[in-house]
């Protein structure tokens, strides 16, 4: 297990607010440091602020512009990893994300498609189809819908990008991890699904109430707020702890098949239960292209996007890194966020759809994304 991310939330007033932004990445140094004497790897830091709406107002389309590409600047120059800066609601900015992740690298945004108070929000889920439509032509292999996504009831204070945002004066921080390794060790040494739950249970538990201990003990000495673990099943690159492979331990067949539901149920009942503090998602996560075993078996067809809708009902973040075809019509990505939409509000979950059409491809053709965060696979069918 490694510590995927660091993120720090801050709440920025003006976009000429950098000292906060300055002072979070020395926070984030420093708890990167702390962790990293209990013996943790940490792979990134990133900041998430307050929606980006509250302090950029007043700016043309052009201004926002000019004042995210300066921030995207600093951050390359402070060392943080990613910036997040926020969900835009509302159609007209929602149309200005696609200018925004165009001219900027380090940069994360989202959509706010649907929340608790508003239900489907059926305007923001037409502009945030427009939007990822729109990057994919416009920036490299579409690649940077990477940095895109479109969030349903997701709240603050969740670690990973893009559905990531911060509400509240003060600074707080939350952890990410990168965790495979552990459901692969349990599920290896387990002969059914019973002894799965167990070893699982006790496996997660430990490991995660070690990393709890060495936040709060850092949140005390930094005086700065802890949000929580978000105890998500993020997987790796690596083969070895593919989420997918670690399913295929249990012996019903590959990744997708009957048993896989079961499965998936199961392992979020167990993150529901953990007796810590957790933030965020707390649930399966299933992205296609970080995930060595599910880019496998999503190339053979053992599954598809309804498939991941369908576990999504009783799992994790909803659609993530899903490669479709590059001539896919807005109508058609409008859809899927809708049925996330709806899962959504029905289950009252936080879900979230980060769709990569890819130009030129179709459905069965293979993905050259070029990327140290992604693996190649072939373009799933919608």
């Amino acid at each position: 297990m490694i510590i995927r991310t660091i993120t720090t939330g801050i709440n920025l007033n003006s976009y000429k607010d950098t000292v906060k932004i300055r002072e979070a990445a020395k926070l984030n140094q420093k708890i990167k440091e702390s962790l990293e004497k209990e013996g943790y790897e940490v792979q990134t830091s990133r900041i998430s602020t307050n929606s980006w709406k509250h302090w950029l107002k007043g700016l043309s389309e052009k201004g926002i512009l000019t004042e995210i590409r300066k921030l995207d600047e600093l951050c390359k120059n402070i060392n943080v990893s990613f910036f997040n800066i926020g969900f835009a609601s509302g159609y007209r900015d929602i149309s200005t994300s696609p200018f925004i992740i165009r001219n900027t690298s380090f940069v994360f945004c989202s959509a706010k498609i649907a929340d608790p108070k508003k239900g489907i929000m059926f305007e923001n889920v037409k502009a945030a189809a427009q939007a990822i439509k729109r990057i994919s032509e416009e920036t490299e292999n579409g690649y940077g819908n990477f940095r895109f996504c479109a969030s349903a009831n997701c709240g603050p204070g969740i670690p990973f990008f893009p559905a990531s945002y911060h509400e509240g004066k003060k600074a707080s921080f939350a952890i990410g991890l990168e965790c495979g390794d552990l459901l692969m060790a349990a599920f290896s040494k387990s002969k059914n699904l019973s002894q799965a739950q167990a070893n699982f249970k006790k496996t997660f538990s430990f490991e995660l109430k070690k990393v709890e201990k060495a936040a709060e003990k850092i949140s005390r000495k930094l005086k700065t707020a802890y949000d929580g673990i978000d105890a998500s099943i993020a997987p790796s690159l690596s083969e070895a702890e593919s989420v997918a492979f670690a399913y295929e331990k249990l012996g019903f067949g590959k990744f997708g098949e009957a048993g896989t539901l079961s499965i998936s149920a199961m392992i979020t009942k167990i993150l529901k239960e953990l007796p810590l503090k957790t933030c965020g998602y707390s649930g399966l996560m299933f992205p296609v292209c970080e995930d060595f075993g599910l880019a496998r078996r999503a190339s053979e067809g053992t599954y598809s996007v309804k498939d991941l809708l369908l576990n999504s009902a009783v799992c994790g973040c909803g659609l993530d890194t899903v490669p479709i075809p590059g001539d896919v019509s807005p109508e058609k990505i409008e859809a899927l966020l809708l049925d996330v939409a709806s899962l959504s509000i029905k289950l009252n979950k936080p879900l979230s759809a980060r769709l990569f059409p890819v130009p030129g491809k179709k459905a069965g053709q293979m993905t050259s994304f070029n990327s140290p965060y992604l693996i190649d696979c072939k373009v799933m069918d919608v």
